[in-house]
């Protein structure tokens, strides 16, 4: 776990890109228990293995007042298995991904366009029938074409999605 002196000197901030799934998470998720103002934590990504949905589940099931996210890819299973894991969370959300950028949709996905949006529409919805919210993310958003990313984050808005992601996974922008 942390170390009691430096857990003792944390702020909401320390909290953002921390791994939740180290040996410190369930001590983050104590912290946070005693209602620390942290708006969202990433816990996991439940359908990689049975100690990441529990993990996921237990920080859902200790923290008060955040968002307890989970990971998932645009695949039913992982959809299923993360909100799943998420439903003990009083504040819980699926946030799943999916590659947007030529590139990734091609060499990737093997997928068209057309199809990596059809394939988020219905990742969106199936989350939906499960949990209130839901985050969608551009996997290599910033490599993507701007009208075709237009076109794709209004259809997962139309869907359903409550909070839209363009991150630069790959660090293409930096």
């Amino acid at each position: 776990g942390l170390p009691a002196d430096l857990v003792a000197k944390l702020s909401p901030t320390d909290f953002l890109g921390y791994d939740a799934l180290d040996a410190g998470g369930l001590q983050v998720a104590a912290l946070l228990k005693d209602g620390r103002p942290v708006d969202v934590i990433e816990a996991g990504f439940p359908i990689t293995s049975q100690g990441d949905f529990e993990a996921v589940s237990e920080i859902g099931r200790r923290s008060k007042n955040a968002i307890i996210a989970g990971l998932s890819r645009a695949h039913p299973a992982d959809i299923d298995r993360c909100a799943e894991a998420v439903k003990f969370a009083r504040r819980g959300r699926v946030h799943t991904v999916i590659a947007t950028s030529p590139l990734h949709m091609r060499v990737k996905l093997n997928k068209t366009p057309d199809e990596v949006i059809e394939t988020s529409i219905a990742m969106v919805a199936r989350a939906r029938n499960q949990i209130d919210d839901v985050e969608w993310s551009a996997e290599d958003g910033t490599r993507s074409e701007m009208d075709y990313l237009c076109r794709i984050v209004e259809a997962v808005i139309k869907a359903g999605a409550t909070t839209v992601n363009i991150p630069d996974t790959v660090g293409y922008t930096v």
